[in-house]
């Protein structure tokens, strides 16, 4: 076994042990959800603040509860159509929330092209889940590409935690943009695949009408 493997290992047990907890007091999995924001929030106060090694601390807690909501769900029977739903629009605010804080302290000191590309990278977050949600529309899977919300996360967290938050800024603007770039050209390539077989089916149909 590896280290990162093991690493691994030691870290999904002790997310088991927190679930089996959380199941056993009953919490509903949309509190969790709902706390894991409030935490969020808590964090973007002090992003805002400039206390990005705090912040980080605060969003590895807030992640916790990213993680054990919809394993609670699950390991209680609570799974709902709702509750992914609530989960999802939840996490949006989270993101977000913590983009603003950065916004606030960019602004604070005066540093107008990383407000700029803070604001770039707000869009990015956004378009990659919206070019995958409006995507599972027209096509039956729509996961590609590599930034999404729990790399955004981890590379969040080393960015406040080591003080390299531009960095990081710059990895997701540019990642998270090339995400949305192979979402959208994933779902050319799998509409017009559709739709060739569709016509290819409906000239079959037809041909097949034809009297011998």
């Amino acid at each position: 076994m590896t280290l990162t493997s093991a690493i691994g290992a030691a870290c999904d047990r002790v997310v088991v042990l927190i679930v089996r907890g959380l199941a056993l007091a009953r919490i509903h999995p949309n509190v969790l959800t709902l706390i894991g924001l409030l935490i969020n929030i808590g964090a973007a106060v002090l992003l805002a603040a400039g206390r990005f090694r705090a912040a980080g601390f605060v969003i590895i807690g807030a992640a916790i509860f990213d993680m054990v909501d919809g394993r609670v769900a699950r390991s209680t029977n609570r799974v709902t159509r709702f509750g992914g739903f609530f989960d999802s629009v939840l996490d949006r605010y989270s993101d977000l929330g913590l983009l603003m804080g950065l916004l606030v302290y960019y602004a604070s000191i005066n540093r107008f092209f990383y407000i700029v590309l803070t604001a770039i990278v707000m869009t990015a977050c956004v378009m990659v889940s919206y070019t995958r949600a409006r995507a599972e529309n027209v096509v039956p899977r729509c996961k590609v590409g590599f930034m999404e919300r729990p790399e955004r996360i981890v590379l969040f967290i080393i960015g406040a935690l080591f003080d390299r938050m531009a960095p990081v800024l710059w990895v997701i603007a540019v990642l998270g943009n090339l995400t949305v770039a192979h979402r959208m050209f994933y779902t050319w390539q799998e509409t017009r695949r559709l739709e060739d077989a569709q016509l290819r089916g409906g000239y079959v149909r037809d041909a097949s009408r034809i009297p011998g």
